[in-house]
């Protein structure tokens, strides 16, 4: 469990790219947590998740520029003891597993009720996990069974394919990577053959199907 002094708040940063959605968690949460700030894509909550320090951080998993649960797979890796909830309108169960296995304490729909995502942070705060129930069942069984077995790919790769599919050029990604346009092509045709498509368009078909990108 995470004891906080009585005179402060859990501090929470929320990550979302609809505005409108992020902004109506503020009278939700502010009455127990500290809201400290609200960012649009998944490079801004790295950046604001290194500068802020949150206790908690509630994310989409479809985002701009880094989905959420590679962002947080990026800060789980760095270190980071923060506590980590999606926020999402994905109820697959295959987006709740992986969220899990990139370190996500909890996983809520955002048609469920909104106090909803207040007991999911309490149980983060308590050490424990948090699935809606509306899917809690199937993804109880789809983790005994080992997860849905599907491409692996590494950081960079899901990066990668995230910018091409939201229609980004080599030229593009290479600057917002630091890489080369010929590495940038590398990785593409790498995750072409890894998924086995053949064709950039069958490649943004797979990264809506996994939720990289937005419908």
């Amino acid at each position: 469990m995470t004891r906080f002094p009585s005179s402060r708040k859990p501090r929470v940063l929320v990550a979302d790219d609809h505005r409108i959605v992020a902004e109506g968690l503020r009278g939700l949460l502010e009455p127990e947590f500290e809201l400290l700030e609200v960012v649009e894509d998944g490079r801004a909550l790295l950046e604001a998740h290194d500068r802020l320090h949150p206790d908690i951080v509630v994310a989409d998993v479809t985002m701009p520029l880094l989905n959420g649960i590679q962002a947080v797979r990026r800060l789980r890796e760095s270190g980071s003891s923060a506590k980590f909830i999606f926020l999402t309108m994905h109820p697959e169960v295959s987006y709740a597993t992986e969220a899990l296995d990139a370190g996500a304490a909890g996983y809520v729909l955002k048609h469920s009720a909104p106090e909803e995502l207040v007991t999911a942070i309490r149980e983060a705060l308590a050490g424990r996990t948090y699935v809606t129930p509306r899917i809690a069942g199937g993804v109880l069984e789809a983790l005994r069974r080992g997860g849905e077995v599907k491409p692996r790919l590494t950081s960079r790769q899901a990066e990668v394919l995230q910018l091409v599919a939201e229609g980004r050029s080599a030229k593009e990604i290479a600057t917002l990577l630091d890489l080369s346009p010929r590495t940038v092509e590398s990785h593409k045709y790498a995750i072409m053959e890894q998924v086995g498509v053949k064709t950039t368009a069958e490649l943004v078909q797979y990264a809506v199907k996994q939720g990289l990108v937005g419908r």
